[in-house]
Formats: C-alpha cells, structure tokens, sequence
C-alpha cells in the first residue's frame, strides 16, 4: 500500500484558514510536530488562530485531545482494582472543594488520581494551596503516584514533565496569542491532561459568574457539553455540574486560609454552599464509580465518610504520605501565619444581599495571594478569612471580613476593594441556587 503524501505544517494551517475540517491525521501531525519541533512556534501560533476563528467540530476537538493525551505519558493502574474517578473545575474564588472532595471520596471506596494545577490570575491553584501545608509534596514521580494510589486510594500530585508535554507548549502559546478563549483547545487542554492520569470517570464542576473564567451560563453549558461529548468519546463516562460563581465559595481566600477551611469542612463544621458543591461533586463521584446506584445512596455513603471522620484521617494520611506536616490538621498554628490582620465591619444594617466574589478575588492578589504570571511568587499567609456570606443579616459595626497581611504596600487597595464588594440591603434577598444543572 502506497504511503500517504506528506503533510505540511502550511497545508493543515491553509485548511483550517479556509474553514475545513481537519482529519486525524492532520492534528497527528500537528500534535507531533509541537513536541518534537516539526511545527515552528510561529506555525502552531497561525493554526490556533485559525482554529479560534474558525473552529473545531465535535471529531476533531475529540482527535486533538486524543493527540495531546497521547503526546507524553498515559498512566494506567490495571494493578488498582477499585474504580478511578477524578473530578475538575474550571476555577472560581474560594473553590477549595479539591481538599475536601479528594480524601472524602476516598473514604466512600472511590479511587483518586488527582493531577492538580496552579493558580494563575485570580482562581487559586490546588497545589499551591496544598504547598502551604509545611513540607508538602506535590512533585511525585509515577512510581510514587502509583504507590501511594494502591496505598490510600488518593494523590493530590502536579503534573510531570513526561504527561501530556504537548499542552504546556501549546497553553503558552495560546497565551500570547490571544487564543485562551476557545472552547476546542479549552476542552483538550483540560481533557488531555486528566484523560493521561489514569482514570475511568470524571466529574466536572464548570463554573460560570463575575468570579469565573465562564461568564454566563450559555457559555458554561456549551463548555460542559463539549467535555462531556469528548469523555464518552474516549470512553471515559464523564459528568458535569454548573455551579455559579458570582459570589466566593466559603468564607476564605488565600491559601493556608482556604486549607484551615478544607479542614473545618472536613471536621464537619464547613460553611453551606462549600459543603453544598462538594457533597454534590463527591456523590456523583460515587455514582460513576458504580459504587452506588441512586442518588439518595450515594449520598448517604459520602455523608457516613464524612460524619465518621473517615474523610478526615484519609486527609491526614495524605499529608504525611506526601512529606507534609499532619499535625496541621489539630494545630493551625503550624500553617503560615500573617503578621497583621484588618477587619472590615458594616457601616449600615440590614441584610448582605451581594458579595462581589472577583473584587473578594482581586483584593486577595493585592495582599500577594495570587500570582498574575507563572513566575510571581505567592504568599500563602495572606488572604481573606471570616467573609459574610449573602443572605445574612447584620448589624451596623458587625464583621464584614478580615485580611490576613504582611505587605502593607496595597494595603489601602485591598481594603477598597474588599468593602466595596459587599452590597448591603433592607430587605432579604433571593438567593439563585448555586448547582444550576447538570449535563451527563
């Protein structure tokens, strides 16, 4: 059989230009050539235009994240019997679920590869969070990983060098380029990634509102099903949730703040709407890996996990698993601690009726809790803690929210926008539900 002609990094370019589907073959190639060098930068640089402007179907959104796994390292654990779920967020204020979901889960039985990120812009990283607990390691090799899977049944791990190479090319290019908001390479980005960790079910938590990367609910639905549609393609059933992000989740930003919670949560003294995300997540964790099948028992496991302080010592174990300090979990004093803390209190009663969650966000980056490029360094001290949450009624003077400070050098910023993101009524708001659908 005759080989096929070769492709040129201009002829996939030109097709996709003029509006035309690429084949498998095709984003093989391009896919290939990111990591091996076959594709100038400045060639990768014009296809991702092309595709932001034109597109991707279905197929080749399912191709390219099937290429992208494919470009490094795919874990598989045929040696862990019990079933592999992972879930993802796209990112939000507040969203510390991970800490939580990730040890409860595995206590109710479900096996948990979870390969996080690092935060950038204004959503915090679940590493980065996890880094602040004294001697925490993210950085596990696969044989660790694996190890530590067959162990506890959990891995709260970053991502090496060898998985998915192709993506943090690509990522960084897209960065500059202005192609970040494409739903296609959205999709493969995060799919690829989670698809190579070793997992037989996902559980997706896509958030959309003024705190999220999502806007609106129409564009988070579309993301949702895009993902979903690639899960079933590879064979992985996968399951969304839409939760809304116009207001922080819980009552802290910033990151040994956001582990203090996580704990709490755990201990069974978590705020509502954190544990109502989380429970949610965790139950449809539990579905998907067959180990229930309804709901209501679902439920009622993840529930006894928790209750029985299961979740808690498996969070514990994980700790010390990872070279971190477990006594964190009795003593937070342990965690980083911020030399000065500011409150903020109501100038008027009545009842909160609005908590900004991206002004909450940006006054956290402006204590130093966030980091706006790759490189900046984050302080894991500072942050936002005690937040009122919408709905509550207050009085004139009560406490609105503290920040956690060390430099006081946008101390006055800070402070601005953290008062400014509380509205405060007369009358009680309605509050939208936060889980708005789901999407299987």
């Amino acid at each position: 059989m005759p080989e096929a002609p070769a492709l040129f990094p201009q002829d996939i370019i030109r097709k996709k230009r003029d509006g035309g589907a690429l084949d498998r073959r095709a984003i093989e190639t391009w896919i290939r050539g990111v990591v091996d060098g076959g594709f100038a930068d400045y060639q990768s640089s014009a296809l991702l235009m092309a595709i932001f402007q034109r597109g991707m179907s279905p197929r080749e959104t399912a191709w390219l994240t099937e290429a992208m796994m494919r470009s490094g390292e795919v874990i598989t654990l045929p040696e862990i019997t019990a079933p592999k779920v992972d879930k993802h967020s796209t990112g939000g204020v507040g969203d510390k679920v991970s800490l939580i979901l990730g040890p409860l889960a595995a206590a109710a039985g479900v096996c948990v590869p979870m390969i996080s990120g690092r935060g950038l812009g204004h959503t915090g990283g679940t590493l980065d969070k996890l880094e602040s607990i004294p001697g925490f390691r993210v950085g596990l090799s696969t044989d660790e990983y694996r190890r530590q899977l067959a162990a506890l049944g959990l891995a709260l791990a970053g991502q090496t060098a060898s998985l998915v190479p192709a993506d943090r090319k690509l990522y960084a290019l897209r960065d500059v380029t202005a192609t970040v908001e494409c739903v296609p390479l959205i999709c493969a980005s995060i799919m690829s990634k989670k698809l190579a960790e070793g997992i037989d079910a996902l559980v997706l938590d896509v958030k959309f509102g003024r705190g999220a990367f999502m806007k609106s609910l129409p564009e988070a639905r579309r993301l949702a099903r895009a993902m979903v549609a690639i899960g079933k393609a590879m064979q992985r059933p996968t399951v969304a949730l839409l939760t809304e992000m116009n207001r922080p989740l819980g009552r802290a930003v910033g990151h040994a703040l956001e582990v203090i919670e996580s704990i709490e949560c755990l201990k069974g003294r978590g705020p509502a709407d954190l544990m109502e995300v989380t429970l949610a997540l965790t139950e449809k964790m539990v579905l998907l890996a067959k180990l229930e099948k309804t709901p209501k028992a679902a439920r009622l496991r993840v529930q006894r996990a928790l209750d029985s302080g299961a979740a808690l010592a498996k969070f514990r174990d994980t700790i010390r698993a990872q070279g971190g300090d477990p006594a964190v979990i009795d003593d937070y004093a342990r965690l980083p601690q911020a030399r000065r803390i500011v409150e903020i209190r109501a100038e008027s009663a009545g009842y909160i009726r609005d908590v900004d969650a991206m002004a909450i966000a940006l006054s956290g980056l402006r204590l130093g809790a966030g980091r706006e490029r790759v490189e900046d360094h984050i302080d894991p001290a500072v942050g936002l803690s005690d937040l009122a949450q919408a709905g509550t009624r207050i009085a004139n003077g009560d406490l609105l929210a503290r920040l956690h400070v060390n430099n006081e050098r946008h101390l006055a910023e800070a402070t601005a926008l953290a008062r400014r993101a509380f509205t405060i009524s007369k009358s009680k708001p309605r509050l939208a539900p936060l889980i708005r659908e789901e999407i299987a």
